[in-house]
C-alpha cells in the first residue's frame, strides 16, 4: 500500500476564537487530516478539549479527524470521541493495560485505530499489535504541550520499525517538533504523516506556513 505523505495540523495550536477561520485555511491549502490533542490534566499537564469540541471541528470540515487521545482512561470515551466524528482514534500504550481490548473496540466502532509511543517508551511492544492496528504515532517530545524541542533520537526508534510497520501496511506518524528546520531528517526515517502545530497555526499566514511544509514531502 503506498502512504500519501501529509502534514498533519494540530488543532491545539489554532486561535479557538476564530477556529473556523483557522481550519478553512489549512483545508484551502490542502490538508487532508486534522490532528486532535485530548489532554486529561493526568497522565499528561495539561487540560484541552472533548468530544463537544471534535463534534464541533466535525461540523466545520470533512477533512480526515484524528484524535490524539492523552488520557489515563480513554477506552471509557472511545465511543463519545467516534460519535463525535473522529474518523482515527489514537490511544498510548503507557495508558492501556489492556490495549488490545480497547484497539478492538475502536475497529468495532467503525474508526481506524492506532498506538502512541512516548520517547522514552521502547517499541518492542509494537510485536504483538501489528495486526490490531492501522497507524503508530511516535510522540518526538513528550505529551503535554505544544512547541517543544524536537527529540532526535526518536529518528532511531523509527528506522528500526519503518520497514516491519510498512510490510504491514500501517501508518507511520510523529508528534513534536515538526517544522522547516526538522521535516527532512523526519521525512528520511520513513515517516508519512508529521503532526504539525506551531509550525502551521502559529504563523502570520496559516495557509502559507501548511503548504511551504507540504511542498517538502514529495
Amino acid at each position: 500500500m503506498k502512504i500519501e505523505k501529509q502534514i498533519c495540523p494540530s488543532v491545539l495550536s489554532a486561535d479557538f476564537s476564530r477556529l473556523a477561520d483557522e481550519i478553512r485555511a489549512v483545508e484551502s491549502a490542502g490538508s487532508k487530516i486534522l490532528h486532535l490533542d485530548v489532554m486529561d490534566g493526568h497522565f499528561v499537564p495539561n487540560l484541552t478539549f472533548g468530544p463537544i469540541i471534535v463534534k464541533a471541528i466535525r461540523n466545520l470540515t470533512n477533512q480526515v479527524l484524528e484524535a490524539h487521545l492523552m488520557m489515563t482512561n480513554p477506552g471509557d470515551f472511545l465511543k463519545q470521541f467516534r460519535d463525535a466524528g473522529a474518523d482515527t482514534i489514537l490511544i498510548h500504550t503507557e495508558t492501556c493495560p489492556h490495549i488490545h481490548r480497547e484497539l478492538a473496540m475502536i475497529r468495532d466502532l467503525g474508526a481506524k485505530a492506532g498506538v502512541v509511543l512516548n520517547p522514552g517508551t521502547p517499541a518492542d511492544i509494537l510485536k504483538t499489535l501489528l495486526p490490531h492496528i492501522d497507524q503508530v504515532l511516535f510522540m518526538s517530545v513528550n505529551p503535554g504541550f505544544g512547541g517543544q524541542a524536537f527529540i532526535p533520537e526518536v529518528l532511531e526508534k523509527i528506522q528500526n520499525w519503518a520497514s516491519v510497520l510498512h510490510d504491514n501496511d500501517i501508518i507511520i506518524e510523529i508528534d513534536g517538533g515538526v517544522n522547516l528546520s526538522t521535516i527532512d531528517q523526519i521525512k528520511a526515517a520513513g515517516v508519512d504523516y508529521f503532526v504539525a502545530g506551531s509550525a502551521v497555526f502559529g504563523n502570520e499566514d496559516t495557509n502559507r506556513a501548511f503548504r511551504s511544509l507540504q511542498s517538502r514531502l514529495p
